[in-house]
């Protein structure tokens, strides 16, 4: 059996920012505004009058200072609150295929390698733009790739399920090499007319290229992952192609991202928790052997209890990186910019762990060792 390492990584950035004192001016504009258009109803009891958001709320609730967005066009317009992205012809390339051939760049260049030399492509996110053709064969064909390519996705967890699936085909020896692409354009399905959610999500591409062993030039040594599905309604996306069919084209609130935050919370950080910990028991490997955790970026509570609880004490300062304070929570690309971004000071023999979860419910973890 071969084995797989991840021989580079590439994060592309949105150029537009929007901090949460933005975002707060523009959602209390629509709110009060809602309030004032539905004064009668909100009188009556037949209708709930809309909140006004904060900033202090948004940073306890998630510890999110800021996101970066693909335009903030449209998303602080209170009349409208949802990005305003131009369509584009057949012939252009979409928009996920632009910027995650702009994060595949970045990780062929960290690694020296043409892309001419990978032999799969899997685009892992959360969200595709269309149904086929496929992104990832879109990606292929713009970046002059060999092998085959698709669409994969586990909600936030479909970067480690890439991963899985890239190392997996590595090990078997059907390719050498792999891109794991998670184009993450996610301003496009929240709901920014929602207190409870509008400030939950920022726009981003990684890309993460795994190698056979003996033809990278260094990098992390995959040692082991795990991919873990239980079933739940608590994370939800109604958009989809039978949509007309169902005579559902009216804006429902369903059509965009939905959660019951609060039972995210008590049954999503038991099954991660357990999954990281059966994984490294499995693998022989103890707490006092982890040198550094790349969680998913959705919560700061959230990762501060998993760390607590993988490693058993407080994790120490860079031994649990977050990144979402800058660009909230990105999907499946979370836990690879805290990979990317995070790295310096391992070793040689240095063990690290990357984990994302999210809808499904879905856990995937890689353990990686430092070569």
């Amino acid at each position: 059996m071969y084995r797989a390492v991840i021989s580079g990584t590439g994060v592309f950035t949105p150029p537009e920012r929007i901090t949460n004192d933005e975002l707060v001016a523009a959602f209390n504009d629509y709110a009060d505004r809602f309030n004032r258009d539905h004064a009668e109803e909100i009188e009556a009891g037949t209708v709930a009058a809309k909140e006004h958001s904060s900033s202090d709320f948004i940073l306890k609730a998630s510890g999110i200072e800021s996101r970066f967005v693909m335009t903030r066009k449209g998303v602080l317009d209170p009349d409208r609150m949802y990005p305003d992205l131009p369509p584009r012809e057949d012939g252009e390339p979409s928009l996920m295929a632009e910027i995650a051939v702009k994060a595949a760049e970045a990780a062929l260049a960290e690694a020296g390698v043409a892309p001419d030399a990978v032999d799969a492509i899997l685009c892992a996110a959360s969200n595709h733009e269309r149904a086929y053709p496929a992104i990832a064969v879109e990606v292929q064909s713009i970046l002059g790739t060999a092998g085959f390519a698709f669409d994969m996705n586990v909600a936030c967890s479909s970067a480690t399920f890439g991963i899985q699936t890239a190392a997996d085909m590595i090990r078997a020896g059907s390719i050498r090499s792999a891109l794991v692409l998670s184009p993450e354009i996610t301003s496009g399905h929240l709901e920014w007319r929602d207190r409870d959610c509008h400030f939950i999500f920022g726009d981003v591409a990684t890309a993460v290229l795994l190698q056979r062993e003996e033809d990278a030039a260094g990098g992390f040594l995959v040692r082991s992952t795990r991919a873990a599905t239980q079933y739940s309604n608590n994370i939800r996306n109604n958009h989809g192609f039978l949509r007309s069919a169902h005579n559902q084209m009216e804006d429902r609130r369903d059509m965009r991202f939905m959660q019951n935050g609060r039972k995210v919370f008590k049954e999503v950080l038991p099954l991660v928790s357990e999954h990281i910990a059966a994984h490294m028991d499995d693998e022989g490997i103890g707490a006092d052997q982890l040198k550094r955790l790349w969680l998913h970026q959705a919560n700061k509570s959230m990762n501060d209890f998993i760390g607590k609880k993988v490693l058993g004490r407080e994790p120490a300062p860079g031994e649990q990186p977050n990144i979402l304070q800058d660009y909230a929570n990105t999907s499946s690309a979370g836990s690879i910019i805290a990979f990317a971004q995070n790295r310096d000071g391992l070793a040689p023999g240095d063990l690290g762990l990357i984990c994302s979860f999210g809808a499904g419910y879905s856990v995937g973890s890689v353990i990686v060792e430092r070569l």
